[in-house]
């Protein structure tokens, strides 16, 4: 009976596994067809979409632009955490739990609610379709998660480590740099991660705080189905889900997915 039940559970669990990825893999394979226009199955096999797309300077441009705000909004969002999460996790102070319930309640938001605001909001304070009104926007998805992270890392903190390293004499600045950060770094780096991956795949308040001369990569291909179904737009995704599995893979190596939300030490 056990065989059995371990057998279909493994089963049920493979079959709930090809469920979700059947998306992921008709678009790979849909990016590797011969015809002028998406198919599945793919008519015959080639690279030549992923070729078409160092011709086509708007991705290029698009591309460009998605990963450096990325990449700012996670410098920006892991410097922002790591300063929020200290001051919530170790000072009372007031309206530590409100700051808490605010960065919580950020996930439940729909984002086309928090793009409409955010564009009226910019548009108000002069900042409107501009890189750092993006820029602002992603932040407002990603704080919260390198928050998160970093209130997760501090809860599993021994901080013997830190009184002793003040009871032998250092100073303050040189616990947190030799100590705390250096204890918080699997938190941070998958904080940043995560902040790199939600600001590189956001379509929804991009499209808020865009032109049409800046235009992250989402945008970019939401607005190129309007008129084209072509295989370009499938290798661009496959590239996209390639560079966040790419992600994925080195928060896993680096500091462990189950160990950032607990599961380890629950064992």
């Amino acid at each position: 009976m056990n065989r059995t039940a371990r057998a279909l559970g493994a089963g049920f669990a493979t079959l709930v596994a090809l469920f979700l990825l059947a998306p992921v893999l008709v678009t790979i394979a849909s990016s590797l067809t011969t015809t002028s226009y998406v198919s599945f199955p793919p008519q015959g096999l080639t690279l030549r979409w992923y070729v078409e797309l160092l011709h086509r300077p708007e991705f290029l441009s698009s591309f460009a632009l998605s990963l450096g705000v990325a990449a700012a909004a996670a410098v920006v969002s892991t410097l922002l955490g790591l300063g929020a999460g200290l001051a919530m996790h170790r000072y009372p102070f007031p309206g530590r739990s409100v700051l808490d319930n605010l960065f919580s309640s950020a996930f439940a938001v729909p984002t086309i609610v928090l793009g409409i605001g955010l564009l009226q909001w910019f548009a108000q304070l002069g900042l409107a379709a501009s890189p750092v009104a993006l820029l602002l926007a992603h932040l407002m998805l990603t704080v919260p998660y390198t928050v998160r992270l970093v209130l997760a890392g501090l809860a599993g903190l021994d901080r013997s480590a830190e009184r002793a390293a003040a009871g032998l004499g250092a100073s303050p600045p040189k616990v947190f740099w030799h100590v705390t950060l250096p204890a918080l770094r699997g938190s941070l780096i998958a904080g940043a991660f995560f902040a790199l991956i939600t600001s590189f795949d956001d379509l929804t308040v991009a499209l808020f705080v865009v032109t049409t001369d800046m235009q992250t990569l989402p945008v970019r291909i939401f607005n190129y189905l309007q008129y084209n179904y072509d295989p370009t737009v499938t290798a661009v995704g496959t590239l996209m889900v390639l560079f966040a599995a790419v992600a994925v893979v080195v928060i896993e190596r680096v500091v462990g997915v189950a160990r950032l939300f607990g599961s380890e030490a629950q064992r």
